[in-house]
């Protein structure tokens, strides 16, 4: 098996983003974005689903912090599409029910080549930190259509803000995880097409 890493990087005049992934690691993170609870959120992400991950991230943040999580969603989906090269040998699909104190949150993706997203949840408070609730929804979409990942979350337990959102990223790190796994099993791609 070739080695499942990437470096992806993105340069715009909001942001200027790099993001390095092994899909095969121990969970080994560096990554700064200057959004506290985003470095927060995307470290349980890896360590959860046991990617190394480096995330070096510089935005508009004087704007707000919709360039940064958005774009950094962006090339976080590039980088796992280029990890994952033709997919030969994965399992495609991976799911996740995970609890988080009072909070419980489903995550279901196909790695199909076809991006969709679905998540109809209102959190009960606008931020956490200097991080817009909101830019939850921005960040998977952007990661589900860069990836070419069909991607589900239902929240089935609501609670605190905080423990909602951490529940969802530690979630999609191991349902991708799951679905990344190689299957000796599997000799080409899990498709009836023959490709994925």
């Amino acid at each position: 098996m070739n080695d499942r890493k990437s470096t992806v990087s993105r340069r715009t005049k909001e942001t200027d983003i790099t993001i390095s992934l092994n899909l095969d690691g121990s969970g080994k993170t560096d990554i700064t974005t200057e959004i506290g609870f985003f470095d927060h959120m995307l470290d349980g992400f890896a360590r959860h689903g046991l990617f190394d991950l480096d995330v070096q991230s510089k935005g508009d943040l004087y704007v707000d912090c919709h360039h940064t999580i958005e774009d950094t969603g962006i090339v976080l989906g590039g980088a796992i599409r280029d990890a994952l090269g033709d997919k030969t040998g994965i399992r495609r699909f991976g799911d996740c029910i995970l609890p988080m104190d009072e909070a419980l949150v489903l995550c279901a993706l196909d790695l199909s080549g076809r991006p969709y997203f679905r998540f109809e949840h209102e959190f009960a408070t606008e931020r956490v930190g200097y991080f817009d609730t909101e830019m939850v929804r921005e960040f998977f979409y952007a990661i589900s259509y860069s990836a070419g990942m069909n991607l589900h979350f239902q929240i089935l337990a609501d609670g605190n803000t905080h423990h909602v959102i951490e529940a969802m990223f530690k979630a999609f790190g191991k349902a991708l995880d799951a679905a990344v796994t190689v299957d000796p099993r599997i000799k080409t791609v899990l498709s009836t097409k023959g490709s994925l």
